[in-house]
């Protein structure tokens, strides 16, 4: 699966994780949203919010039956982790589920993780995208799986 880190996020995503589990500020999360878009990957690079991707020509979040944002907080398990011999950083968070989506409308082509720095009193105007990838799904009114890699969400190296 094609993936692209948007040029906002480039080597934040490991600070902004450890503020999440830090609850500083309180309230920040990731926020796993559900794309249906004609517009090709690469083109989300250069958006700095949530909202920009949204309002991209050719994007809208997903509208299925069921679906809801997925929102991860410091009670959800993600984790930092340095390997100090080569020279890495791992980010990770458990594999994850949109529960019980219906087929009921176009197909799913993307998956973004944003960091939202308040999920009490933000909009998607605030949202960071950190994460954009290709996640073709045909919704059926079953979950539908987020499944991480297993060397971690994000990796940053030297």
């Amino acid at each position: 699966m094609a993936a692209i880190t948007p040029n906002v996020a480039k080597g934040r995503v490991n600070e902004l994780a450890r503020r999440i589990n830090a609850n500083d500020p309180a309230n920040s999360v990731f926020v796993l949203v559900a794309l249906v878009s004609s517009t090709p990957l690469a083109t989300f690079k250069d958006y700095d919010t949530l909202a920009q991707i949204i309002a991209d020509g050719g994007t809208d979040e997903a509208a299925h039956t069921g679906y809801a944002r997925i929102v991860l907080d410091n009670t959800d398990g993600i984790t930092v982790t340095v390997d100090d011999s080569g020279d890495l950083q791992f980010v990770d968070f458990p594999d994850q589920a949109f529960e019980d989506v219906d087929g009921d409308d176009d197909d799913i082509t993307h998956l973004v993780v944003g960091y939202d720095p308040d999920s009490t009193g933000g909009d998607d105007t605030s949202i960071v995208p950190v994460n954009v990838s290709d996640f073709a799904i045909s919704p059926n009114g079953g979950d539908i799986n987020v499944v991480v890699d297993s060397d971690g969400a994000f990796v940053a190296g030297e």
